[in-house]
């Protein structure tokens, strides 16, 4: 018998209880993890208010990573004993659990399980978003909201790795540090201005910036959007403050023929995809291009604590549970 945080109905972070959780032996396709540390992401947040609807009494929690318990039918390339991350569709807060195998990597050497549980989810969400949903390249100019954030501090390096100029948002001077020590050339404290797209009007010469990656949602759309060059691309990939409004494809058209993508990285790390996207975050993590920052850790039984500090906006880097 191991234990698991259960959540029972929707609402705030005080909801999770510590329970006995009795798993099954892994079925066909499936691995058994021992989680060592498990990664905490917006998206957890979002199914626990109910904006990302999930089954009620579960098991949030969509990263981990640990040690291979046992193997199910049907599962080549995994042995007990192995350190692997896993992606989870839920069910990663808890001692154990057992996920699918295609969702799954080795972690090499090198790299600790508190950084590849930090990472694995949020690492293949930058992946995603700077090789395939924009691939930047060099000479590129981005905006990065949450600059000093889980994901924003990976997409800071990854894109000043590629060679791209990189514009990030934060709350504070003390994040205003951590984006700089992460790649960002330019910084915009939210605090400070009540016109984000007018700052990065004044640091592109009027020009406006490349592609913007907003993890904010409702509170920043807007500014987002008037940020943009022409023919600029808006990814919006978080619901921090909410989810973004409506938008006419007129509206985009206006505004400088602009596109506009809402990915999922559940649709990008497919079985078939993931082994490479997998492939790449590592080597980025091996040849120091991408540098892991586990700033918090929480144990398992205080989910509730790391959801506080998350959606307070004062974390900076990754959170970890730890069983």
């Amino acid at each position: 018998m191991s234990k698991a945080v259960y959540l029972d109905e929707h609402g705030g972070p005080d909801g999770f209880v510590l329970r006995d959780h009795e798993l099954p032996a892994p079925g066909f396709g499936q691995i058994q993890l021992r989680h060592h540390a498990i990664g905490l992401n917006f998206i957890d947040i979002y199914q626990r208010k109910g904006l990302y609807p999930v089954a009620l009494p579960g098991i949030l929690g969509s990263e981990a990573a640990g040690a291979v318990e046992a193997v199910g039918d049907g599962v080549e390339g995994f042995a007990p004993g192995d350190r692997v991350a896993c992606l989870h569709s839920s069910g990663a807060y808890a001692e154990r659990a057992n996920g699918a195998a295609v969702l799954c990597a080795k972690v090499p050497d090198g790299v600790s399980d508190e950084a590849a549980a930090a990472i694995f989810l949020k690492g293949l969400t930058a992946e995603m978003l700077v090789r395939q949903v924009y691939p930047l390249k060099a000479g590129d100019a981005c905006l990065v909201h949450a600059a000093a954030g889980g994901v924003g501090t990976l997409l800071c390096q990854w894109a000043k790795h590629l060679g791209a100029r990189v514009i990030g948002v934060v709350g504070s001077p003390e994040k205003e540090e951590i984006a700089r020590e992460n790649g960002a050339d330019d910084i915009i404290l939210r605090t400070q201005t009540d016109n984000i797209a007018s700052e990065v009007r004044r640091l592109t010469d009027q020009n406006g910036v490349d592609v913007v990656y907003d993890s904010v949602g409702e509170a920043t759309f807007e500014a987002s959007l008037d940020s943009l060059a022409l023919r600029g691309h808006m990814v919006s990939f978080g619901n921090a403050s909410g989810p973004v409004p409506a938008v006419a494809p007129l509206e985009l058209m206006r505004r400088g023929s602009l596109t506009l993508s809402r990915p999922s990285l559940f649709h990008y790390a497919t079985p078939e995809r993931l082994p490479a996207m997998a492939a790449a975050l590592f080597d980025m993590v091996a040849k120091g291009a991408l540098r892991p920052r586990v700033k918090h850790q929480f144990p398992l039984s205080d989910v509730a604590g790391a959801h506080h500090l998350l959606e307070s906006g004062k974390s900076a880097g990754a959170i970890v549970l730890k069983p």
